[in-house]
């Protein structure tokens, strides 16, 4: 597997990968840092299409990334995984919408627990997903980092004061 971290305004993301696709995108100062195996080999000439990419969605001048995605995850993961990347850039939906994306409209809570444990953050956008409330439950990057993405994608936050935010 081969692996780069790249800074970036949100902090430093970890990329890794191999020939069958980008595994992981961990922002690595949020509240899942990824400890790095040894085995993983360091090439960041193998993330140099990945890396340019996120740069230009951060600079809101990319809004669909076309990268090859290959997560580990069970088969349920998976499917909320890809049901994620058909959410439109700019717009959010509900936990429980993500479920009836899946075909199964009582998987909220299920869908929460995929998307909480999503490898490939930013590019499999589970930033988008919140609570049928409005209220942004949290995000493995950070709420602030969260806020920040949908922020850059044209949707307004508010805050309580308080660190909880909603849309």
């Amino acid at each position: 597997m081969y692996y780069d971290l790249i800074r970036t305004k949100l902090g430093t993301l970890l990329l890794a990968g191999d020939s069958e696709g980008l595994k992981v995108l961990n922002i690595q100062d949020g509240k899942r840092k990824y400890a790095i195996p040894s085995d993983w080999k360091r090439n960041n000439a193998f993330f140099k299409e990945v890396g340019e990419q996120l740069r230009q969605y951060l600079a809101g001048e990319l809004k669909e990334f076309d990268v090859r995605l290959s997560p580990e995850g069970s088969d349920f993961q998976k499917s909320v995984w890809d049901a994620l990347t058909k959410i439109p850039y700019g717009t959010t939906v509900s936990y429980g919408e993500v479920a009836g994306m899946i075909g199964n409209p009582k998987a909220a809570r299920a869908v929460g627990l995929a998307n909480s444990l999503n490898p490939i953050q930013i590019i499999v956008p589970c930033h988008r997903v919140v609570s049928s409330s409005g209220k942004l439950a949290g995000y493995a990057g950070g709420l602030v980092v969260m806020v920040e993405l949908l922020e850059l994608e044209g949707i307004r936050t508010k805050s309580n004061g308080k660190g909880k935010y909603s849309i």
